[in-house]
């Protein structure tokens, strides 16, 4: 018994080996919507749900629900994508130099995470595999917040995770690629809070319609059951896009300037942009209004990537050769 204990004690180790399994899990789920998507294939409880295949509705105007669809799964994959990186490297970096920011921003971003499942109460559809995922996930991500809550060096009060460190009049390359990153998050979260709201209440905007060529009468028709498919698939790419943002943003406030970081970001960034933006010409949905939002913020964060490379790395690498230095 006493070496069970042990065994798993050192598994768990300080909560940060939970928190790593819980982003990689995050990375290898939206890993897989994307090669749902890619393949054509709706999960078999959606087809039980349904009670039809992905060819039985693109047999209506040219396969567009569908397409539809997988537009939304294409980002709400590429959105967990970088939720997961942004958590891996939290744990890996802030959190195991003791931040409080980096703990207070896993509280704060899983409430958000893992809480957007319950906005199934306003559509209706209850995911029996995203159910299954969140309660198995929960857990490891509550036992890796409260083990690694006592190796914090100074635990802070949430308030200070709102305070930025680095003065915000900052013109330089840096200060404005760093900007133009925390505007872009800001955007991000607004954005998903708005997709989470219209999923969970009319569903669609007019352009959606518009692209599918259809109403949402006419959809009811085809299947009652499809609208509020559909808006489990919005409310949990919003849910995605929010929390990606809240990670981004609150980290581009508070950590010191690093390789690792801007590894992570742009990770995160191409998962997120590239999944959002690049789905819409593969699928024919290029409504201008629609679209502009996804690619203005996909050009910000390249922009404040490029202006910020260069002063990342450098102070990564003067870090590490301080840090060499000391130890010899």
């Amino acid at each position: 018994m006493h070496d069970n204990r042990g065994f798993f004690s050192a598994l768990i180790g300080d909560g940060r080996p939970l928190l790593i399994f819980t982003g990689l899990c995050l990375v290898m789920s939206g890993a897989f919507a994307l090669f749902l998507s890619a393949t054509g294939h709706f999960l078999p409880h959606d087809v039980l749900y349904l009670g039809m295949e992905p060819a039985d509705l693109c047999a209506i105007n040219e396969c567009r629900i569908v397409h539809f669809m997988f537009h939304d799964r294409v980002s709400f994959g590429g959105a967990i994508i970088a939720v997961g990186v942004m958590y891996m490297w939290l744990a890996e970096f802030p959190l195991r130099h003791g931040e409080a920011w980096a703990w207070w921003l896993f509280l704060l971003s899983g409430i958000i995470g893992f809480g957007s499942f319950l906005a199934y109460l306003g559509y209706g559809y209850l995911d029996s595999w995203h159910g299954a995922a969140t309660l198995a996930l929960l857990p490891c991500f509550i036992v890796g917040l409260v083990r690694s809550y006592v190796t914090l060096h100074k635990p802070a009060p949430l308030r200070d995770l709102f305070t930025s460190p680095v003065p915000w009049r900052d013109y330089s390359p840096r200060g404005l690629g760093r900007l133009a990153m925390l505007v872009t998050a800001l955007g991000m979260i607004g954005a998903g809070l708005t997709i989470m709201t219209v999923g969970m209440t009319v569903v669609f905007v007019p352009q959606d319609l518009s692209y599918m060529g259809i109403t949402a009468d006419e959809l009811r028709a085809i299947n009652p059951r499809l609208i509020p498919l559909i808006a489990h698939d919005r409310a949990g790419f919003g849910g995605g896009v929010a929390t990606a943002g809240l990670l981004i943003f609150f980290s581009v406030l508070h950590a010191r300037p690093s390789r690792s970081l801007w590894q992570a970001l742009f990770i995160a960034g191409l998962a997120g942009f590239s999944t959002a933006v690049g789905i819409h010409p593969v699928i024919g949905y290029t409504d201008f209004l629609h679209l502009a939002p996804a690619a203005i913020g996909a050009m910000a964060f390249g922009l404040g990537l490029l202006l910020t490379f260069r002063v990342m790395m450098e102070t990564s690498e003067r870090s590490e050769s301080a840090r060499a230095a000391a130890e010899v």
